[in-house]
C-alpha cells in the first residue's frame, strides 16, 4: 500500500515520535552525541524563521556565511571574534578603502561616539613628525583615548586649581619631562592642565550658551532675554561690547594678544596678530560671507580679497587656455567637454551694448529691458553663488583691519533684530584677558570603559573636553598628554564647521622679519612651542583636523 499511495514518505513520523525527537535534541551547552562509524550524516535542522518585524539591514546574519567583498575576520577566526568596530563601520556610509597605518588596539581606542564625524582611521603623513599642523578652527569637543588612565586629571585640589589660574594670568611657561612616571602625584602636571583649560569670553550670561552662535536659535529659544524688547538695554550691551572689542584689537596690535574670534549669528571673524599664520601684518578672515556684507564693506572703503574665489577663477582660466590650445591643435570641437560647449555664451561685457539690435528693429519701446541691478547681478553671478559657503572666505590685511573694526562696531546687521538672538551682541573669544572679558574654563571629564578586542576585553580610558577649544588649548593639551600618557594616545576632534576654512593658506609668508616678529610675540601669553606652531603657514586648506594619534611621540592625523 505504501507503493500505491502518492506522496507517501517512509520517513514520516507521527506527532508523538516528533515530540520524542525534540526531547532527545541536545542543548546548546551540551556536546552533540557522536555518530556511529559508517552512519549517514544526519540532516541539518530547518533554518530559523526570520523575524517578520525586522528589516533586511538589521536581520541577524549566520556566522558561517559572509557576503561577497566582506573582509574576513582577523586571525582566520569566526566573524563573531572580530572587533566590534568593524561591524559599526560596515553599517555607515560607503567610503573608499584607505591604508591603515595604526595597530588594531589603537584603532579600537580611537573609536569616536559619532562615526560620521570622525573616521577612526587616520591619514598617516608621508614622513613621521613630532608636531601636527596648526589648526585655526574652533573645536566644540575633544575625546582623548589611551590605554593609560587619566586619573591625574580628576579632582584637582583647591591649591592646584588656584595655581593653574595664576600661571595662566602670569603667562607662566611650564616645561614637563617627556614622560612623567607618576602623573597623579605630579603637581606641576595637574596645575598645567588647569592652565590649559582657561579662555576668556564676552558677554558673560551664565544661563545662555554663547558658543556656537551660528544655528543656535534652538538652544537659546525659551531662555530669559530681557533685552529683546528693551532698546535701552540693547544699547548698553552694545556699548559695553564695543569697549571689549576695541580692547582686544589694541592688545592684538601691541602683540599682547595672539588672536581672537568674533562670533555673530551669521558669520565668524578671526583676527590674527602680525607674525602668525605666516603673515607679517595683522590679518582678519571672515566666513561665511554674503554679497550684501561684501558690498557694505566695499562701500566703507575696506579692501579685501576672496582667495578661494580667485583661486577657482585662475584655475578655470588656466583650463580654458589649455583647452584653447587643444582646439587649435585638434579642431574647434576637440578638447571641449559638452558642459563647456553649453556654457559658451556671449561675454558679460557686451550686456550694455546688447540692446542695440532692438533699436534697429524699432521695438525698443515694446520690450522691457532689464534694470541696472539685474545686469549687475548677472555680472556677479559667480560671486553670488558662493554666498554662505566656505568659498566665500574674505581676507582683510594691514590697516584695513582697523577700518573693519569700526565697520563691525557700527554695522546694524551684526546683531539679529528678530528671533531668539535678537539684541544679543556677538561673542568674543580670546586666549588672554581683556577689558570686560570673563574667565571661563573648559569642562573636563574622564571615563573608564571596556572594549572587546578579538576574544578579550581591554580597558579603555578616555578624557572628554567640552567647550570652545581654541587653537592654543588643543596644542597645550596634546603636550600635556604626551608627557602623562607616555607618548601614546588618540583623539577624536569635533570642529565647528564654519571655522574650518580658517586653515586656508593666504600665500603671504615672509621670512625677512620672521625672527623679529616671533621675538615680539613672546609676551602674547602663549607657550613658546605653541607660538612656533601657530607661526607656520596653514597647510590644511578648507579642512580641519578630525583625528589625531600619537604613538612613541610621533604624530599621525586625519583631516
Amino acid at each position: 500500500m505504501a507503493a500505491t499511495v502518492p506522496g507517501y514518505s517512509p520517513g514520516f513520523k507521527k506527532p508523538p515520535a516528533t515530540l520524542r525527537l525534540k526531547r532527545k535534541r541536545p542543548r546548546r551547552s551540551e556536546p552533540a552525541a557522536p555518530q556511529p562509524c559508517g552512519a549517514a550524516p544526519r540532516a541539518t535542522s530547518a533554518p530559523v524563521r526570520r523575524n517578520p518585524f525586522s528589516s533586511l539591514d538589521n536581520a541577524p546574519r549566520q556566522p558561517g556565511r559572509r557576503q561577497q567583498g566582506e573582509p574576513a575576520p582577523p586571525g582566520g577566526g569566526p566573524a563573531s571574534a572580530a572587533p566590534f568596530w568593524q561591524f559599526l563601520e560596515s553599517a555607515g556610509e560607503d567610503k573608499p578603502a584607505q591604508s591603515v597605518g595604526l595597530s588594531e588596539g589603537i584603532s579600537v581606542l580611537a573609536l569616536p561616539e559619532d562615526l560620521h564625524l570622525a573616521d577612526p582611521t587616520p591619514s598617516v603623513p608621508t614622513s613621521p613628525r613630532h608636531e601636527f599642523p596648526a589648526d585655526w578652527s574652533i573645536k566644540t569637543r575633544l575625546l582623548f583615548m589611551s590605554s593609560q588612565p587619566f586619573t591625574w586629571a580628576e579632582h584637582l585640589k583647591a591649591q592646584e586649581e588656584a595655581q593653574g589660574f595664576t600661571q595662566h594670568c602670569r603667562a607662566a611657561e611650564i616645561n614637563l619631562p617627556q614622560s612623567v612616571q607618576e602623573p597623579k602625584l605630579c603637581t606641576e602636571l595637574r596645575c598645567a592642565f588647569q592652565q590649559s583649560l582657561v579662555y576668556w569670553l564676552h558677554p558673560s550670561l551664565p544661563w545662555l550658551q554663547l558658543f556656537p552662535r551660528i544655528g543656535a536659535d534652538r538652544k537659546i529659544a525659551g531662555k530669559a532675554c530681557p533685552w529683546a524688547q528693551d532698546e535701552a538695554l540693547q544699547q548698553v550691551l552694545m556699548s559695553d561690547w564695543s569697549v571689549s572689542f576695541t580692547s582686544l584689537y589694541n592688545l592684538l596690535k601691541a602683540k599682547l594678544c595672539p588672536y581672537f574670534y568674533v562670533c555673530t549669528y551669521q558669520f565668524t571673524v578671526l583676527f590674527r596678530a602680525a607674525g602668525l599664520a605666516g603673515s607679517d601684518v595683522i590679518t582678519a578672515v571672515i566666513s561665511p560671507t554674503t554679497r550684501g556684507l561684501r558690498e557694505a564693506m566695499r562701500n566703507e572703503g575696506i579692501e579685501f580679497s576672496l582667495p578661494l574665489v580667485e583661486e577657482s577663477r585662475s584655475r578655470k582660466q588656466k583650463n580654458s587656455e589649455e583647452s584653447l590650445e587643444t582646439e587649435v591643435a585638434h579642431g574647434p570641437e576637440m578638447g571641449r567637454s559638452p558642459k563647456d560647449r553649453e556654457e559658451a555664451a556671449p561675454s558679460d561685457d557686451d550686456d550694455d551694448d546688447g540692446f542695440s539690435w532692438l533699436e534697429e528693429m524699432g521695438v525698443q519701446d515694446k520690450v522691457k529691458k532689464p534694470d541696472a541691478i539685474s545686469i549687475k547681478l548677472r555680472k556677479e553671478k559667480h560671486e553670488v553663488q558662493v554666498d554662505h559657503r566656505p568659498e566665500s572666505l574674505a581676507v582683510v590685511k594691514g590697516t584695513n583691519t582697523f577700518t573693519l573694526l569700526n565697520f563691525l562696531i557700527n554695522c546694524k546687521s551684526l546683531v539679529a533684530v528678530a528671533g531668539p538672538q535678537a539684541g544679543l551682541p556677538p561673542t568674543l573669544l580670546s586666549p588672554v584677558a581683556f577689558r570686560g572679558g570673563t574667565m571661563q574654563t573648559l569642562k573636563a571629564r574622564s571615563m573608564n570603559a571596556k572594549a572587546r578586542v578579538r576574544l578579550a576585553y581591554e580597558d579603555i580610558f578616555s578624557l572628554e573636553i567640552v567647550g570652545p577649544v581654541l587653537p592654543h588649548s588643543l596644542h597645550m593639551l596634546t603636550m600635556l598628554l604626551q608627557s602623562a600618557q607616555q607618548g601614546a594616545f588618540s583623539a577624536a576632534l569635533y570642529t565647528h564647521e564654519p571655522t574650518a576654512v580658517f586653515n586656508t593658506n593666504l600665500h603671504n609668508e615672509s621670512t625677512s622679519l620672521k625672527e623679529t616678529i616671533n621675538k615680539d610675540l613672546q609676551k602674547c601669553g602663549l607657550h613658546s612651542k605653541t607660538l612656533d606652531q601657530l607661526s607656520q603657514a596653514p597647510t590644511l586648506g578648507k579642512s580641519s583636523l578630525r583625528f589625531l594619534e600619537m604613538k612613541d611621540c610621533v604624530c599621525a592625523w586625519k583631516s
